[in-house]
């Protein structure tokens, strides 16, 4: 082959590479943003969303593009996860408010999304802070019984 005519099957190659794309560009619903992409599927297209990672199948219908969610499992399974989760800290909890330990390897929860929670202290706690205050208080009122009678004595 002379060098003219590889150049033009280079070019020929060039241009139904080219009329092909735009063939499947007219065929396929808009992706401008390139947050979706879209691979030819028996009934369509099945569309990606890049970002969610939900997949759609679009087809074309009298009214223009149809897509509609593909049966997704993650859904359910992160939904059973989130669930799991939160029964899991509602025991640590539990186990936590009863002066129970956890199990070896168990850390109590930490939250890492800003929710503070209020942690109420337990009867022993409150029974020890009740007793501390009450000593405090008897104390203070003996002292002040005490400064009295120390005036009362300095009066002429």
């Amino acid at each position: 082959m002379t060098r003219i005519s590889l150049v033009v099957v280079a070019l020929a190659f060039a241009l139904i590479t080219q009329v092909q794309m735009q063939a499947q560009a007219q065929n396929a619903p808009d992706s401008a943003d390139g947050r979706f992409s879209f691979h030819r599927a028996d009934d369509g297209f099945l569309r990606l969303d890049g970002r969610s990672g939900q997949v759609s199948l679009c087809q074309r219908r009298s009214a223009g593009w149809e897509c509609q969610a593909v049966p997704d499992e993650r859904a359910a399974l992160e939904g059973e996860i989130a669930r799991l989760l939160s029964d899991n800290a509602n025991l640590k909890r539990e186990l936590l408010s009863h002066n129970l330990p956890l199990p070896s390897g168990v850390k109590p929860e930490v939250s890492g999304r800003g929710e503070d929670r209020l942690q109420l202290p337990s009867d022993a706690e409150l029974n020890r802070a009740m007793a501390f205050v009450e000593k405090v208080w008897k104390r203070m009122v003996e002292m002040i019984v005490s400064t009295q009678k120390d005036m009362m004595k300095q009066q002429p």
